[in-house]
């Protein structure tokens, strides 16, 4: 049979091996008192029982000192060592052999019989009796080393007693603690192993050994709760694997949708681009520069330059309301619509107003001059533009800001519209000379609308920039907007060149958005007209 050696075993017979010890201690105590008790009264009867056999015989008539005499031969015994005999005034009448401790102030106070018992195992008696109508005190002294040699025996056997059952129950103990507790702990924490490895590499379930164990206990009830867990957590597993592959299959399609997506965006935004003049017009004396940068991938801001009949150039730059796809739809109309009305075909002499008249640019434009032409084309093509999309696409709610110039290259005159749009600026050698304020509101939201058309000159070296309030609300990580005021400070110095001057103004602005989110397009148009004595004439 092997012995035990698990950890828990040697805790449970320790402390087993221990309550017996303690237990066999505290019911040893009295019994010891109880067999000295004994041993002593024992001694006390011998005694006393010695005592009469001296006095048998003696009457009252007998002198006390033949009493006396008599009782000084109890010093012949054994056992007794001593005595003295006390009168009834306390003094001591005679004694013999070893004095006794124990006094006749003792034996008045506390009675018949009491007794001393000192440290050499010396063992005082003493009792109070009448003689001749005296009271007399007798103290003996007896030897009760007799006593102690059976009190140790006692003690020895006693402990030899206690020793035998500790030893015998904390062996049992020992060897049932392995069968009861251990063995089912063992098997219980080789299960836990297992199954926290099926777990971590998803395996399937291993087979236990601690179900095998049928008990009506905690530990019983340990096992079975360590059984339903695992239980719970293997359904729970399979559930999830479930959901993930769900998932999966969900990501899949997700993944196919947004594949397609963005293919359908991809197409969209370089169709787009392909909205955007791939090449600016570069009339003698002028320069033209753009830049646009969407914040998805299709925008709703877009611009247009654009020769019109008679040599003249048409500027757009435009902001359609929200972004995404369904703003680009509209940036690809409202471009169109734009360049429809503004003369291309009307030069031509097509109808544009699907009616049996002309319109009226292409009755008078023999008639008139190229600033009044100018001015009434740029009016009817915004004017057209508004009222097709506001019949059309009222219940939409979608409308566009946008400004519309005609430029005379000969000249500089530049015709144009702004319809609720950021104002464009013109810049001259010393920074900002006039802002382009709206004449209007943004197009689309009513029928006939009223739009004024205004005129400005560009000298030679006046540059026109452009803009949508994508630059202007461009925002860094602290969310700080760009705003019109750091604009304008870029603008109001002197500017050689529309590159310089759109190279200026993009690097102030990413620096300023820090590679934060863009939630804007962003698009700028400038324009210059270079002075005659610039050698890039």
């Amino acid at each position: 049979m092997k012995i035990p050696k698990a950890r828990l075993s040697k805790r449970i017979v320790l402390w087993v091996f221990a309550s017996v010890i303690i237990i066999e201690t505290i019911i040893f105590i009295p019994s010891y008192n109880n067999r000295k008790d004994e041993l002593l009264d024992q001694l006390k009867m011998i005694s006393w029982a010695r005592v009469s056999t001296i006095l048998q015989g003696m009457s009252s008539k007998t002198p006390i000192q033949a009493i006396v005499d008599r009782i000084k031969r109890l010093e012949n015994f054994e056992n007794i060592l001593g005595g003295a005999i006390y009168g009834s005034d306390g003094k001591k009448l005679t004694g013999f052999g070893d004095p006794p401790k124990l006094t006749a102030d003792n034996i008045h106070a506390e009675g018949q019989f009491s007794y001393l018992l000192d440290k050499n195992y010396r063992y005082d008696i003493g009792c109070s009796f009448g003689y001749s109508g005296e009271k007399y005190a007798l103290v003996l002294r007896n030897n009760a080393v007799s006593v102690k040699k059976e009190l140790t025996a006692f003690m020895l056997r006693i402990a030899g007693l206690v020793v035998i059952i500790s030893i015998f129950v904390t062996v049992g103990a020992w060897i049932a603690v392995e069968p009861i507790v251990i063995r089912p702990i063992l098997k219980l924490r080789g299960d836990l192993i297992r199954a926290g490895d099926a777990v971590q590499q998803d395996q399937k379930a291993p087979d236990f050994d601690s179900p095998s164990i049928r008990r009506q206990d905690e530990l019983g009830e340990v096992i079975a709760a360590f059984m339903k867990m695992f239980n719970q957590i293997t359904d729970a597993i399979r559930e999830r694997k479930h959901a993930e592959k769900l998932l999966q299959e969900s990501l899949t399609k997700v993944q196919s949708y947004s594949d397609a997506l963005d293919k359908e965006l991809e197409q969209g935004r370089q169709m787009q681009n392909n909205f955007l003049p791939s090449q600016l017009p570069q009339p003698e004396g002028w320069e033209f520069a753009a830049f646009f940068k969407p914040a998805r991938q299709v925008a709703g801001d877009f611009y247009d330059v654009f020769e019109l009949p008679g040599k003249q150039v048409g500027l757009v730059i435009a902001d359609v309301c929200d972004k995404g796809v369904g703003a680009a739809l509209f940036m690809a109309l409202f471009r169109s619509l734009i360049r429809i009305y503004s003369g291309h075909i009307c030069s031509a002499g097509i109808l544009v107003s699907g009616t049996d008249q002309k319109c009226k640019t292409c009755q008078n434009e023999e008639n008139q001059t190229i600033a009044e032409s100018n001015h009434q084309n740029t009016l009817e093509a915004v004017q057209l533009t508004n009222n097709y999309i506001f019949q059309n696409h009222n219940e939409l709610d979608m409308f566009a800001t946008l400004f519309f110039g005609v430029l005379d290259p000969k000249t500089g005159l530049l015709t144009y519209i702004n319809g609720g749009h950021e104002p464009p600026y013109i810049i001259d050698s010393e920074g900002i000379k006039e802002r382009l304020k709206p004449s209007g509101p943004a197009l689309g939201l009513r029928y006939n609308t009223d739009f004024k058309v205004r005129q400005v000159n560009l000298n030679p070296g006046d540059i026109f920039i452009g803009y949508t309030d994508g630059v202007t609300d461009a925002r860094s990580y602290d969310d700080d907007l760009f705003s019109r005021k750091r604009l304008e400070t870029l603008l109001d110095v002197e500017t050689f060149s529309v590159h310089e001057l759109l190279d200026r103004v993009k690097e102030n602005l990413f620096f300023h958005m820090n590679n934060s989110a863009q939630d804007d397009d962003i698009t700028i148009l400038a324009v210059q007209r270079i002075d005659r004595g610039d050698k890039r004439i």
